[in-house]
């Protein structure tokens, strides 16, 4: 499930979805139903200004909030600008993340080999989720997804 305002996010929830074979869902489609029908979801944001959600967002998070989550597995991904928005990183994973409470949230990534100065997606010396910078670093980004893919893959 994502949000992409530009596409990138949006580019990325494909790729991902087609190494995993399965379908990516635009969060303006996602429901109620849409968690109670699965038992493993991937949810991805880009993040905007002073590290908030991208907008279709916000309904998203209500859906979250108001699905019983338990025995659900979340996997997050974000999208961020390093360079120009190096103190809000990727952050919008986090509200993301807060919403999914009550789910086995899998994924966390180490914050070695990447450049920036904060993140609220940083828990515990670990990105929440997979962080990407497709605008600044996108040679790095497929290597990302597919170390990222790997590590959950077991666990989806």
């Amino acid at each position: 499930v994502f949000g992409s305002s530009t596409g990138t996010c949006e580019n990325i929830a494909n790729t991902i979805a087609e190494k995993l074979g399965v379908e990516a869902i635009n969060v303006a489609d996602f429901s109620a139903d849409t968690v109670a029908n699965h038992d493993n979801l991937i949810l991805g944001t880009s993040t905007w200004g002073a590290g908030e959600l991208q907008d279709d967002w916000y309904d998203g998070v209500n859906v979250l909030k108001g699905a019983d989550l338990s025995g659900k597995t979340v996997a997050l991904f974000g999208c961020g600008d390093s360079e120009s928005y190096s103190d809000t990183f990727c952050s919008a994973m986090k509200e993301i993340y807060d919403a999914a409470e009550g789910a086995n949230i899998i994924g966390s990534v180490p914050t070695e080999g990447y450049t920036f100065d904060d993140s609220d997606a940083v828990v515990d010396g670990e990105f929440i989720g997979l962080a990407l910078d497709d605008v600044n670093e996108d040679d790095l980004t497929e290597g990302r997804i597919d170390a990222w893919l790997s590590s959950i893959k077991g666990s989806l």
